[in-house]
């Protein structure tokens, strides 16, 4: 008794090998895009780890400022929430806002309210926008940024003169109010101003950078003269860095969820899913016409008759496959009576050639060719036979 035959593999069963073939760009691109990903990630964390931070040693944290302060008698305290931060505010303490633009109206109005006619002095950082008319009414943030980071005073503010140049170059600023110091200015318009208190002895100092006060810029320019001058003026310091997680941050402007994401990380998954369309197009099949494929074995036409004949008998066809039977007969009749293959399915036209043809009544005819599917599977072969006849009756000479 021989073995049976192993059928060969053929196109519509792929096999492992084929498929990795055809899955490994995408599968190459997709980790270089997560690797990527992960340390960008990685890196942006560890260098942004403690920004702005007196307590950090990092190249974007301010311990080195803090020290510099202590040395001279001026200590630092670091506070997270609003609650702190107006409880510290007094005539002898300089209040820093590390992230102005973090707090929401609502804590933008109470800090200010604090603050005005409090007799102290209040420095905010690269403050936007979205918080400078509320931290320091009447000043505007011009919406376009300097490029040139080191800038000359300019102006009559002694801790300016003293410090001379200075990385003060960014958001640049207007403002009308009388009694202002307009310093560092760039394209006419200043980075840096002191506006005084109109009821007190107190100041808000607006800079347009935040250079002057991290680690890895403290060293250059005159940026550590005036940061001293601007931090030390009062001897107590109060470092805010404001947080996500402060009560008073719940009000009628609450931020949802896609507002506390940093803008930076919604770009770099819109360009993932870029990325990813574009690697489904490049990898998609293209859609043309149809390749023919030699067959790995030759099949007899038998064989093939057969085997859709199984398949209609399966599902129970009949009508499928008495359709095809009698489409089929009309098309090869269709000739043989004087009738154009493309009215072959028209009975007004094929039924009186083949009456005339076989001298016959047409209703027969018309219920062979056209009739309704057979119920059963007796009536299917029945309708074959029939068929068949009539073919042969039309051929007969």
């Amino acid at each position: 008794m021989t073995p049976e035959a192993t059928l060969p593999t053929t196109s519509v069963s792929p096999t492992a090998r084929q498929l990795w073939t055809r899955t490994r760009g995408i599968a190459l691109a997709v980790t270089v895009l997560v690797a990527g990903a992960v340390v960008l990630a990685l890196v942006r964390s560890d260098t942004r780890h403690g920004a702005l931070d007196p307590r950090s040693a990092d190249p974007q944290g301010s311990r080195a400022v803090a020290e510099l302060l202590a040395d001279r008698g001026v200590g630092t305290r670091t506070v997270t929430t609003l609650d702190e931060a107006r409880a510290a505010v007094a005539p002898g303490t300089t209040l820093l806002v590390a992230h102005p633009d973090l707090l929401t109206s609502r804590q933008q109005a109470l800090l200010h309210a604090t603050t005005a006619g409090s007799g102290g002095r209040t420095v905010l950082l690269a403050p936007d926008t979205a918080s400078v008319d509320g931290l320091a009414p009447g000043v505007t943030a011009d919406p376009v940024i300097s490029f040139d980071t080191t800038l000359d005073p300019d102006c009559a503010l002694p801790a300016a003169r003293r410090a001379g140049s200075a990385d003060t170059g960014g958001i640049r600023y207007s403002t009308s109010r009388p009694g202002t110091d307009a310093c560092y200015p760039s394209d006419g318009l200043p980075t840096l101003l002191r506006i005084p208190d109109t009821s007190g002895d107190g100041d808000t100092v607006v800079l347009g950078a935040t250079d002057i006060v991290v680690n890895e810029h403290l060293d250059e320019q005159g940026n550590a003269s005036l940061a001293l001058q601007l931090l030390g003026s009062r001897p107590h310091l109060v470092w805010y860095l404001p947080s996500l997680s402060d009560s008073t941050t719940t009000g009628d402007d609450e931020r949802g969820f896609f507002d506390l994401i940093p803008p930076g990380w919604l770009w770099g998954t819109l360009q993932l899913f870029i990325a990813a369309a574009l690697a489904a197009l490049w990898r998609a099949r293209r859609l043309g016409p149809l390749v023919p494929e030699q067959l790995p074995v030759a099949i007899r036409a038998s064989e093939t008759v057969e085997g859709r004949a199984r398949l209609y008998r399966t599902v129970n066809a009949r009508d499928r496959a008495a359709a095809a039977l009698r489409s089929t007969t009309r098309t090869r009749l269709a000739p043989l009576v004087g009738v154009p293959v493309s009215q072959a399915h028209t009975p007004e036209t094929l039924l009186p050639a083949l009456s005339a043809h076989l001298h016959q009544d047409g209703q027969p005819l018309h219920a062979l060719l056209f009739g309704p599917p057979p119920g059963d599977d007796a009536s299917l072969i029945a309708l074959t036979d029939q068929l068949d006849v009539l073919e042969r009756e039309v051929r007969r000479p």
